[in-house]
This record gives structure tokens, C-alpha cells and sequence, in this order.
């Protein structure tokens, strides 16, 4: 995605496009998926959060680099929808709420993440935000609202200010991230 030659960063976007589609629970838990995924983007598009827009300028798009920002940021859309989403219910083996000596089984069954008490990093190394995993929805809903998210709210701006295709394709992304982050802004305003 990051290549010079704008055939292979289409081709890089439409194999990002396509694995999210195929395996995307993979894509954006896997480690250093979520973070350095966003990076790439950021940088990509030129929205520069707080950390990084003292070293470079931003970036100025002619009509040429519009179509390849406008694909970047529908394929930011996708990454946004898959990471930050309820994921679609699966098939559980979980007795139905009739069955009466069972009644909160999914309290008291086997965690299906890997690793389930990798939050308290117990016996690990110190951690690195960027390289590790986030494999439940709020970690990456945090990490977005602590890294991304005002970058990615400014660039929208401008981009909606840009119109036509490039206005379309911003407002599919802010529409991906007001509702990927509706459940968040909720618990954070309901802790006293």
C-alpha cells in the first residue's frame, strides 16, 4: 500500500479489501494488525495525529491522487467496519434460555480467546501498543479513540470539504466510525 507505483498500491488496497472480507476477525486481531494498519493509513491519507504532525507537513491531494485517496479511504472504511463492529454471533453451544438448571452456561464456560488473561501480563515482556494483539473489539475501540481518531476526524473534515467522489467516499468513513463508536462514547459518559 505503500509502494510508488499507483498499480501495485490499488492491487495492495484490493488484497487488504479482499483478506477482510475472507478472514477479517484474523486481520485486525492478529498481532500489530490493528495499530500499525492504522498508521499505514494515517499516513497514507496525510492525517497526522498529535504524535507524528511535528515531523512531516501535511499532505496536499491533486485530482490525480484523488481516485487512489478515495479507494484508500473506502478500504479504511472496510478495516474500520471489521476491528470495530460487534462481530456476527456464532453458532453456540450454550443451552437456550428454557433449558432451567443452565440457565448463565456462557459465564461459566471456556474463554474462546487465546490467551484470556493476557491482560494482566503476568509473566510477559513490557508492552508494546504498537506489535501487540487486540483480539476483543473494546481494546480496539480504545486504541482507535487514543491513537486515531481525532486525526481521522480532521482529515474527514477536509475531505468533505473536497466534495464529489472524495465527499462520497468521506462519508462512508465517518459514517463507519460514528457507528463503530456509538457503545463506546456510551460507557465512557455511564462511569461515574
Amino acid at each position: 500500500m505503500t509502494h510508488l507505483a499507483n498499480e501495485i498500491r490499488i492491487f495492495g488496497l484490493e488484497v487488504l479489501d479482499w483478506l477482510l472480507g475472507v478472514a477479517g476477525d484474523e486481520v485486525v486481531s492478529c498481532a500489530g494488525g490493528w495499530v500499525k494498519t492504522l498508521k499505514c493509513f494515517l499516513s497514507l491519507l496525510g492525517w497526522q495525529s498529535e504524535a507524528t504532525s511535528k515531523w512531516s507537513a501535511p499532505k496536499s491531494f491533486g485530482k490525480a491522487d484523488s481516485k487512489m485517496q478515495v479507494k484508500q479511504m473506502g478500504t479504511l472504511a472496510a478495516f474500520l467496519r471489521t476491528g470495530l463492529f460487534h462481530a456476527q454471533a456464532k453458532t453456540s453451544i450454550v443451552a437456550s434460555e428454557s433449558s432451567f438448571p443452565l440457565w448463565q452456561t456462557e459465564h461459566h464456560v471456556l474463554s474462546g480467546r487465546s490467551n484470556a488473561y493476557a491482560h494482566l501480563n503476568l509473566f510477559g515482556a513490557s508492552r508494546d501498543e504498537e506489535t501487540e494483539m487486540y483480539e476483543d473489539r473494546e481494546d480496539r475501540q480504545r486504541v482507535f479513540h487514543d491513537r486515531a481518531e481525532t486525526a481521522v476526524v480532521v482529515g474527514l473534515e477536509q475531505a468533505t470539504k473536497g466534495g464529489g467522489e472524495l465527499g462520497r467516499a468521506a462519508a462512508q468513513l465517518r459514517k463507519a466510525v460514528k457507528e463503530g463508536m456509538a457503545d463506546f462514547y456510551r460507557e465512557e459518559t455511564a462511569m461515574p
